[in-house]
């Protein structure tokens, strides 16, 4: 059972070195980090990501080859890897795995070799190394091995549909975003409602709630975890 962490007066802030920040969570983890004085983001990204008004962020940019160095430079507690695309996307094959599996385990490996030990993947319901989907296989390869570098704390999130706004068009994504809530309200049993969708804003709490967890250990966190986190994060 998820447990909230103890809040400790005069803390100092956590700080989160986010890389995806300017995709559809990490914006969203930017946003919710605004004002808040518990925490601090560091985002690397290959490009300047725009700032909303009070965050508490630094964005340091650079060439992928760059960011063993940058996130070396974030001297991060926590990383928060918000990295994905899609195959239509990416192109091919081949380009969807060097980012949805190698690009990750290179952030991840980067971070290991920089002193930090937690780590808070955004990978997706159904990950499965052995399933026949390429999208589902990689996620599920790609949590396995992050498995093997030795984070003392490793979060996986597994989401469903994520609702938001996104910077590149998905119609299909579109689509499923506009029939989600129904569709959510006709799914009750255990074993079918971690396939909800979750709102992109509602994910960016739960990954604030993780980073400040210290507890170690592997764990692997669906809709219900994200409901019993959210629960604990509002009150």
């Amino acid at each position: 059972m998820y447990e909230a962490p103890v809040q400790v007066a005069g803390a100092a802030a956590r700080r989160l070195c986010l890389v995806g920040a300017s995709g559809l969570v990490g914006s969203a983890v930017i946003e919710e980090s605004r004002g808040r004085p518990d925490v601090r983001v560091i985002g690397v990204a290959r490009r300047e990501v725009p700032l909303p008004q009070g965050a508490r962020l630094e964005i340091l940019v650079g060439a992928t080859s760059d960011w063993p160095e940058l996130i070396a430079a974030a001297h991060g507690d926590v990383l928060v890897c918000a990295l994905g695309t899609t195959r239509k996307a990416a192109g091919s094959d081949a380009a969807f795995r060097a980012v949805d599996h190698d690009l990750v385990l290179e952030v991840a490996a980067a971070a290991r070799k920089a002193g930090i030990g937690h780590m808070i993947l955004v990978s997706s319901v159904g990950a499965d190394p052995a399933s026949s989907n390429l999208y589902l296989r990689t996620k599920g390869e790609t949590e396995d091995a992050l498995g093997k570098l030795g984070f003392a704390r490793l979060d996986i999130l597994r989401p469903g549909l994520l609702r938001g706004r996104r910077e590149e068009g998905r119609p299909l994504e579109m689509a499923g975003q506009m029939v989600a809530p129904l569709a959510d309200l006709l799914v009750f049993h255990a074993r079918l409602r971690r396939f909800r969708s979750i709102a992109s804003v509602r994910l960016a709490q739960v990954i604030l709630s993780l980073g400040k967890e210290d507890a170690p250990g592997r764990f692997v966190h669906e809709h219900d975890s994200f409901a019993e986190i959210l629960r604990d994060y509002r009150s």
